[in-house]
């Protein structure tokens, strides 16, 4: 298989890289264990130094979507439906990487005042206007997931963005905002009468309720978001390692 990148695009080349291990990783025979080239071959089909090719894997290693094995080679990962503490990917990249098809079931924007609670997140006045977006997504048969994320009005977001597409792809690329930091607390709950009836459970069932705080590069916050999940649909792993 041959693989190439644009050596003319604004897009650094590491980017552009990491890009093109995320669509082979997401590939059906990459999932079932192919290992990807080894990255002296991949810098030279590519045109590109070997340095280029490590700072994208690494990332990809670092984020939990890639393995590697001494002197074996890089393979996937494995592609049960979890998140990792330290795979903050937007919804849509974390499924796709792990060959998963979303489907987007609801998606809808308003704007509304900001309550005190978000407003003191954001540092902002209660009651200033902010956008608002609610996702219902899921797999193509049922829905798991119940996403409310609230976005500081710095972003620039109008509401009026083709929100099927990676949401910190569309920050980073329409609005030039990276999101670079992400601090979740994680809970478990029942079901209420709403939530139930949006995720296709049963009023009672158990739930797994994960809030997110996402900042800039200069660490002011650019969103506030809230995921409702299937307790019996999805995994949430936390991987720690001990300094010896």
């Amino acid at each position: 298989m041959s693989f190439s990148i644009d050596h003319k695009s604004s897009l650094p080349l590491h980017a552009q890289v990491e890009q093109l291990l995320r669509e082979l990783i997401a590939s059906e025979e990459y999932r079932k264990g192919k290992f990807l080239p080894n990255e002296i071959s991949l810098a030279k089909q590519l045109g590109i130094s070997r340095n280029t090719v490590r700072q994208a894997t690494n990332k990809l290693v670092y984020e939990g979507l890639l393995v590697r094995k001494k002197g074996v080679g890089t393979q996937a990962a494995g592609n049960s439906v979890d998140t990792r503490i330290n795979n903050w990917l937007s919804f849509t990249q974390e499924m796709k990487s792990k060959g998963i098809q979303i489907r987007n079931f609801e998606i809808s924007t308003e704007w509304i005042e900001a309550q005190d609670e978000i407003a003191q997140f954001f540092r902002i006045q209660p009651g200033k206007k902010i956008l608002k977006m609610t996702r219902l997504r899921g797999r193509m048969e049922y829905p798991f997931v119940y996403f409310i994320s609230y976005f500081h009005p710095m972003v620039g977001l109008t509401g009026d963005e083709d929100f099927t597409k990676p949401l910190y792809e569309i920050l980073e690329k329409e609005h030039s905002v990276i999101a670079k930091l992400s601090k979740e607390e994680i809970s478990a709950r029942a079901a209420d009468k709403f939530l139930a009836q949006k995720l296709k459970i049963n009023t009672g069932d158990p739930i797994l309720k994960r809030k997110r705080y996402v900042f800039d590069p200069g660490s002011r916050p650019i969103e506030y978001n809230i995921g409702y999940y299937r307790a019996d649909s999805f995994i949430y792993t936390i991987e720690s390692e001990r300094d010896v």
